[in-house]
């Protein structure tokens, strides 16, 4: 993570804006976290299906595919605090739909479908939006900073919120969405504390050239299509979030708290290299750090897929999490660096798509595969396929990979 010019690592915490924000991103985060647990491993347990696991993320995703040109211009267009919190709102609804199903004994898979539907419009509203905010609430020279924070607050609730959904859900499905309920209510109300950020935006007319906008930029630097585009395939590829239930129960044979274990383990690995890479952060060589991340993701989706022992399991998952924060970091960085605050919703928009695409879709990709051909080739073949974009990538885009400093916009050519 790139310490700002003073020095000062908790330089984005001086902005009261900010901080509110921190805080209200970090409760939704874990509110989700709750609820993804909540719903993966009750869907398992009504229906003992891993397609529907994989329909889950599908469901979650497709919204982000099919609005991607309309959200992005949203969070350009228009305040994107309230769509912030207009967004909580509906995500605290659907949390209560859920727990109307738990409460009234009507859980069964497609009105669980519709209301993820819901839920994924939601958040395909509001990530461009969120992403795009955070750089409205701090000065340049703290917004690399804000961004390593950020990063930290999601992880952190990765790890903290798949325990707690497991050990709730462990209580009771209804005391596990009521939780997340009230983290979404008060994540709603923190957002509604800022005061409006100064937004800069064009209000040109409505046309194909203003939607497009955010798939010009990507397109014509490279850089950023390249960490976009590589991420994109090898999450998709060695992701293995959906069948996590079927290796909690089928395999390693452990409870709903084993799952929430699994869950938190990639979150730990991250929140371990985000530490680490606030005290070191990265000054030289981040292209090439990126892509043996990604490699080394890919290996340890191979040995989380071969292993049926829980602390080899747990072990692998972490290595994972810390080999994709340096992805997430890199990636993150080059776009709120580079990316013009007028078209920044739009190419969030369209990274949110791709982020989307890795996970969700990736979920679906596993959840199908394990129907066809078992759970563990399913995550092993990922693995590999991972290993192998790593390689692809690597050489099609050099310039990406001579990246150096992320402390700054690299304009210059760097082939």
């Amino acid at each position: 993570m790139s310490v700002p010019a003073t020095g000062d690592r908790f330089a984005a915490f001086r902005h009261a804006s900010y901080a509110r924000f921190f805080f209200s991103r970090f409760l939704a985060a874990f509110a989700i976290q709750i609820v993804s647990v909540s719903v993966g491993w009750q869907m398992y347990d009504e229906t003992g299906s891993t397609i529907y696991l994989g329909l889950i993320g599908l469901f979650q995703f497709m919204p982000s595919l099919v609005l991607m040109l309309v959200t992005g211009s949203v969070a350009d267009r228009y305040n994107r605090r309230a769509i912030t919190a207009i967004c909580l709102v509906v995500g605290g609804l659907c949390t209560s739909a859920l727990l109307g199903l738990t409460i009234a004994g009507a859980f069964s898979p497609w009105p669980v479908f519709g209301i993820l539907l819901v839920f994924g419009i939601e958040r395909a509203f509001m990530g461009p939006a969120v992403q795009s905010l955070a750089p409205n609430l701090v000065p340049e020279k703290d917004l690399a900073n804000s961004i390593a924070w950020n990063s930290s607050s999601w992880q952190t609730a990765s790890i903290v919120g798949p325990v707690a959904g497991g050990l709730l859900y462990g209580l009771s499905a209804t005391v596990a969405y009521s939780v997340a309920l009230a983290l979404l209510v008060a994540a709603a109300a923190l957002i509604l504390m800022i005061e409006k950020p100064v937004q800069r935006s064009q209000l040109e007319p409505k046309s194909w050239s203003m939607v497009l906008a955010g798939f010009r930029f990507i397109w014509s630097e490279k850089v950023v299509l390249g960490a976009i585009s590589l991420d994109l395939f090898a999450v998709l590829l060695g992701g293995a979030v959906a069948l996590m239930p079927v290796f909690a129960r089928d395999i390693l044979t452990l409870g709903p708290w084993g799952l929430g274990l699994l869950r938190a383990a990639p979150g730990i690995g991250a929140i371990a290299v985000a530490i680490f890479l606030a005290a070191y952060p990265i000054r030289k060589h981040a292209g090439s750090y990126l892509f043996v991340g990604v490699a080394l993701f890919g290996a340890a989706t191979i040995a989380f897929g071969l292993s049926e022992t829980a602390w080899v399991s747990i072990l692998a998952l972490i290595v994972m999490g810390a080999a994709d924060m340096i992805s997430v970091y890199v990636r993150e960085t080059l776009i709120a660096l580079w990316t013009p605050d007028e078209v920044r919703g739009r190419v969030n928009a369209v990274n949110m798509v791709f982020v989307g695409a890795s996970n969700e879709l990736g979920e679906f990709r596993a959840g199908t595969m394990a129907h066809v051909v078992g759970a563990i080739p399913a995550v092993v073949i990922g693995g590999v396929g991972t290993l192998i974009v790593a390689g692809l990538w690597s050489a099609a885009f050099p310039k990406l990979r001579r990246i150096g400093s992320l402390e700054a916009p690299q304009h210059s050519d760097q082939r």
